[in-house]
């Protein structure tokens, strides 16, 4: 789209507003390089935009696409101009903290977009031992209610089905009590306390979870009404 102005906002806005570039960039700013990594972030685009969009990011040279080798596809990398985004996507998100997330519908709760988030936020070096597992049981959920994360050193895998592994810790609970744990709008203490979390594992590992999982990086920003 083309605004016809010279004004340094409705050109970035050429390059940036289209509907889902900026959680595209959002992906490969935490992490994602391929088509069905993003695609895991991003459940509800299809195909075909999420192909175009990448293109668009190639051509303004945000993204540099490479051939993987020895395989078939590409992974997409962020230049320096796609690196030089990351405060615009933390400017967005403490704005929609602040202003946005009052409208959250249960069509929000996406449980494969906080598992992957989790995924993301493990920190292996935080764990004893070489392998940890830690199960999630989300009561409310009739699919997808039961998820496996395996830290095997450095790398962290989701897994829907019994990894057969002994469990470390156990997270029994409902979706929007996770999702508010870790979004920072309720703490763990209080979720235990009122019975809508059960934290099973040796206290070393539950005792201060966020050392291990930390909290989403916008956790703390409060509403604009409640400031």
């Amino acid at each position: 789209m083309e605004y016809g102005q010279f004004c340094p906002v409705a050109k970035a806005m050429e390059l940036l507003g289209e509907r889902w570039t900026l959680l595209i960039l959002r992906e490969l700013h935490m992490g994602a390089t391929r088509f069905t990594e993003m695609q895991r972030g991003l459940c509800l685009i299809s195909p075909t935009i999420l192909t175009k969009r990448l293109n668009d990011l190639v051509n303004a040279e945000l993204v540099i696409r490479k051939r993987i080798a020895g395989q078939r596809g590409h992974e997409y990398f962020l230049t320096e101009a796609g690196k030089a985004t990351l405060p615009l996507i933390v400017a967005t998100g403490e704005w929609g903290m602040r202003y946005a997330r009052g409208d959250l519908r249960e069509t929000d709760m996406d449980v494969e977009l906080l598992m992957l988030y989790l995924q993301r936020s493990v920190k292996p070096e935080k764990l004893p031992g070489e392998q940890s597992v830690i199960r999630f049981h989300f009561t409310d959920l009739k699919k997808l209610n039961e998820w496996w994360l395996i830290v095997n050193n450095d790398n962290v895998d989701i897994c829907l089905e019994d990894p057969g592994k002994d469990v470390d810790v156990y997270f029994t609970t409902d979706l929007p009590t996770m999702i508010s744990c870790w979004m920072g709008d309720l703490s763990y203490r209080a979720a235990i306390a009122s019975k809508r979390l059960v934290l099973v594992g040796q206290s070393a590992l539950t005792r201060n979870i966020q050392t291990w999982l930390p909290d989403s990086m916008f956790a703390g920003i409060r509403p604009a009404n409640e400031i």
